[in-house]
């Protein structure tokens, strides 16, 4: 991982107070099933690194020797064809966890959109605190699960929606990322570009804004800038993901 390891910037968790204790993502990540008595074991195992816009800290084909825990900013998951093409498989914020490989190597990429910062966890050390938690470990077999669920949507969406359905399913999801589950908001920015959206949709870019346009025209979103988007009709955004209108 010498590659983005070198373009990164690796905090000193003995600076301040302790990092696990004070993190924002635990709620929502696979460190929630450990204890606060015990939070210092699981410090002692994270490195908090942080990436700025732009960088790739997850490489495609290079050794699988790492899990990332995200807790703060959000960042692009995609594949590369051997032609260079790109694939964009999926959007991550607070709380994602990722590096579940299946292989020793790592199946996609991952780029941050805005400044990132995450947790890094070498897979030898955290296989260690796994045998003395196995709460984490049950969650970490739940992230794996979700995992498989997400790839399932995706396949759905791309090959069974309609453009107008891929984008209200699209927004619906982003309306509730970083949050429990069962929740959403109804105001939201975007941080990833149209072009970004148009990948992992599989449309053109025109597609995506005229699609976003007439969603505005219909009264379901307000297009509060260019990254900030509004919910208009909650319902009725759902009904249109779910095939309905």
């Amino acid at each position: 991982m010498a590659g983005w390891l070198a373009h990164s910037v690796v905090l000193d968790p003995q600076g301040g107070s302790d990092p696990c204790s004070t993190c924002v993502a635990r709620p929502l990540s696979v460190c929630n099933a450990i204890g606060d008595a015990d939070l210092a074991r699981l410090a002692a195992v994270a490195v908090v690194t942080e990436a700025p816009a732009g960088r790739t800290f997850i490489r495609e084909g290079e050794s699988a020797d790492c899990f990332f825990n995200v807790t703060a900013g959000s960042a692009k998951l995609f594949k590369l064809l051997p032609d260079g093409r790109r694939q964009i498989t999926g959007f991550v914020g607070i709380g994602h966890f990722l590096g579940l490989a299946v292989s020793d190597v790592y199946a996609f990429s991952a780029e941050a959109m805005e400044p990132v910062r995450y947790c890094r966890f070498s897979r030898a050390r955290l296989r260690g605190l796994l045998d003395d938690f196995p709460l984490m470990e049950k969650r970490l077999l739940e992230v794996a699960a979700n995992e498989l669920v997400a790839a399932q949507e995706q396949m759905l969406l791309l090959g069974r929606k309609t453009a107008r359905e891929r984008l209200a399913s699209f927004l619906l999801l982003q309306s509730s990322q970083g949050l429990p589950c069962g929740t959403s908001r109804d105001r939201f920015t975007l941080p990833m570009s149209r072009g970004d959206i148009a990948d992992y949709l599989g449309l053109t870019i025109e597609t995506v804004s005229r699609t976003l346009t007439r969603l505005r025209g219909e009264g379901l979103i307000e297009l509060v800038s260019q990254s900030a988007l509004a919910v208009l009709d909650p319902r009725g955004l759902e009904r249109l993901a779910g095939g309905l209108s």
